[in-house]
């Protein structure tokens, strides 16, 4: 367990790091596009703090954007001691801190984690997946969003919805500001369609932006966690009928959100994996198929 969890865990805050500084210095861009179009230096002061200020709340308050995307709320040992106890005693057994515990009311069967680090991690399930796995099956599902906390995916996962979900915001800005008026070229007429065509390409590159840095949390990463949590439990079975019945549940979130859709064990929208999947599809998805994982669990074949 030690060896896969803590293999990946430089490489991961390495990547964090490196998407934060490249955000950092495409916003300190922008203003200085933007203060050089409209003649206006405050645009690009701006735009220095408003990146300090991006990147900051990405790492220290990410997580706590995801709970609230979420719609998440508080477990106690009270009324969910089965969840609890699953969570404490797999999280001793990897040498983890106990997570904080969040529920979502939610019939979908789903579960994530979040966190910037393994002190400050939180592991969340619905109502649903409680609702239909037997305990060996969530203490699967527990022991891979634990694995996920181990590998540190959660700092770079987290802060991806943050910084994937500023791209999409940044476009809308964009169009918008091409209805502006003023700027250095205000007589060639030309900054309106600087302007335009800069946002154009944003709003059409946007979501694929967001799609690729979501990516970038390798569905590799998935694998490694279900390999990771099964090391913890012993039982690959547990979290195979997991996901199996996760899967046959196909149902989506009430709150199914793309930019949170990678954190969760399965795709939050339902896993749509009806008949075979093309080369093409996969490539944009943000988990693995359950039967690859399943098959990679137990060696089964559909």
């Amino acid at each position: 367990m030690a060896e896969n969890i803590y293999t990946h865990q430089e490489q991961n805050i390495w990547k964090t790091w490196f998407l934060m500084t490249t955000f950092f210095v495409f916003i300190i861009f922008l203003g200085w596009f933007f203060g050089y179009v409209y003649n206006n230096s405050v645009i690009l002061i701006f735009a220095i703090i408003f990146a300090i200020v991006l990147n900051i709340t990405s790492y220290w308050y990410s997580d706590k954007i995801v709970i609230s995307l979420s719609g998440a709320h508080p477990a106690t040992r009270e009324d969910h001691s089965e969840l609890w106890n699953v969570v404490e005693n797999l999280s001793i057994t990897a040498g983890l801190p106990m997570p904080k515990v969040y529920i979502v009311d939610d019939p979908a069967p789903n579960a994530f984690a979040t966190g910037r680090n393994k002190e400050h991690a939180v592991v969340c399930v619905t109502t649903g997946l409680l609702a239909i796995l037997e305990k060996n099956e969530l203490e699967g599902v527990i022991a891979h969003e634990l694995s996920h906390i181990g590998n540190r995916d959660i700092l770079l996962s987290t802060v991806v919805v943050v910084l994937a979900g500023f791209v999409s915001i940044l476009s809308h800005i964009f169009l918008r500001s091409a209805q502006w008026g003023g700027g250095r070229d205000r007589e060639g007429g030309n900054v309106q369609g600087i302007l335009f065509v800069v946002g154009i390409i944003l709003a059409i590159l946007s979501p694929i932006a967001a799609t690729l840095i979501q990516l970038a949390i390798s569905r590799k990463r998935e694998f490694l966690a279900d390999a990771s949590g099964v090391l913890l439990t012993r039982y690959p079975e547990g979290l195979a009928n997991a996901l199996r019945k996760i899967s046959a549940s196909n149902r989506p979130l009430l709150k199914a959100n793309h930019a949170t859709a990678h954190l969760f064990i399965a795709n939050p929208f339902g896993n749509g994996e009806n008949g075979k999947i093309g080369f093409i599809t996969k490539l944009f998805m943000t988990h693995p198929p359950v039967q690859e994982r399943i098959q990679a669990l137990t060696g089964e074949t559909k």
